[in-house]
């Protein structure tokens, strides 16, 4: 049994995730521990389903069910972060403005819930970067 298939999507995600810690720690000038989570640059959902539906379309070919089910699941994930978190997004952002000038106001809802097209993009592409360097390995 090859444990490509566990490895992988796991991978993605360490790389995905040092990349994005990197990245918001650069943008902050300070090291970002606040800002791990949901949100930013590269998108780890995109990343991590990406990883696996390349690798089985590099192992299994692009003709196998199990690819046509990852792809589905990516698409599936990729529409989710990109249209309907990043809108929820948005609106918490906008509950922040109008909350902020209640006096006594409750704690502010996270506004990085979602990705840009920039992001889910950047994601995909660290996914099938390390889904092609474990085939290659």
């Amino acid at each position: 049994m090859s444990y490509a298939y566990l490895v992988t999507p796991a991978l993605a995600w360490l790389v995905c995730g040092t990349l994005k810690f990197l990245i918001n720690s650069l943008r902050a000038r300070r090291w970002a521990f606040d800002l791990i989570g949901y949100g930013g640059m590269p998108s780890n959902h995109a990343a991590i389903v990406t990883s696996m539906a390349v690798l089985i379309g590099l192992r299994e070919g692009v003709g196998h069910p199990a690819f046509g089910v990852a792809l589905s699941t990516a698409f599936i994930v990729l529409l989710d972060a990109t249209s309907l978190r990043r809108q929820i997004g948005l609106h918490a952002q906008r509950l922040n403005q109008l909350q902020a000038r209640r006096p006594g106001a409750p704690a502010p809802l996270r506004e990085r819930i979602g990705h840009s097209r920039a992001e889910a993009l950047a994601g995909m592409a660290t996914g099938a970067a390390v889904a092609a360097l474990v085939q290659a390995l």
